[in-house]
C-alpha cells in the first residue's frame, strides 16, 4: 500500500505544498495495518522545506477512524486533526555496534536513504500515534466492572483505603 510514492530528494523543492487524500483502497490497506475498525478519512497535507539531505515536512493529518473498545470490543469512533512536523534526515554512518541517540527535540526524525523521502509512510505513522491508545465505548466501565476489574480510582491508594475502611465497618 502506498499513500504516496516516496519523493526523490532532487525533485523536491522549498516551499512545495502536498495535499493527500487515501483512497478506498489505501485507507483499507491503513484499516489492516494499523488493526482499526474502519477508517472513513485520511487526509494530510504538509509543506516541504529542504536544505541538502535534510527535509522538513510540516503540515496536518485529518483521519475519522474508528478502533475496537478495549473492554467491549465496540467500535469506537475517533477524529483526529493533529499538526505535525517531521524531518528527514539521511540515515547517519554508524560503527558496527554503535547506537544512535536522539534526543527528545530529534523524536520526529525520520531517516532516509539519501535519495528519496517516505512521506505516505511517515504520515500513516503519525495517524498511528494520533489515536487513543486505550478507546473506551460507554459501556466500557460496566463490562469492565462486571468482569470483576478496578477501577483506577479503586485500584489507587485512596481506593484501597476505602476499602479498607468499608471492611473494618463491617467486621465492627
Amino acid at each position: 500500500m502506498v499513500m504516496i510514492e516516496p519523493i526523490k530528494l532532487s525533485d523536491i523543492r522549498s516551499g512545495d505544498r502536498i495535499d493527500l487524500a487515501a483512497s478506498d483502497e489505501e485507507r483499507d490497506a491503513i484499516v489492516d495495518q494499523l488493526a482499526l475498525v474502519s477508517l472513513a478519512r485520511f487526509e494530510a497535507h504538509a509543506v516541504l522545506e529542504r536544505e541538502g539531505e535534510r527535509v522538513a515536512a510540516t503540515g496536518r493529518v485529518k483521519a475519522e477512524a474508528a478502533q475496537e473498545c478495549v473492554a467491549t470490543g465496540q467500535p469506537v469512533r475517533e477524529t483526529i486533526d493533529e499538526p505535525f512536523t517531521l524531518v528527514f534526515l539521511p540515515v547517519p554512518p554508524v560503527e558496527a555496534e554503535e547506537e544512535v541517540e536522539l534526543g527528545a527535540d530529534e523524536m520526529d526524525v525520520i531517516f532516509h536513504d539519501g535519495a528519496r523521502i517516505d512521506l505516505g509512510a511517515a504520515l500513516i505513522d503519525t495517524l498511528s500515534l494520533s489515536l487513543d491508545p486505550y478507546p473506551r465505548s460507554a459501556e466500557a466501565d460496566a463490562a469492565m466492572k462486571e468482569a470483576g476489574i478496578l477501577s483506577e480510582e479503586e485500584a489507587g491508594p485512596f481506593g484501597a483505603l476505602a476499602a479498607l475502611k468499608d471492611k473494618m465497618q463491617r467486621d465492627s
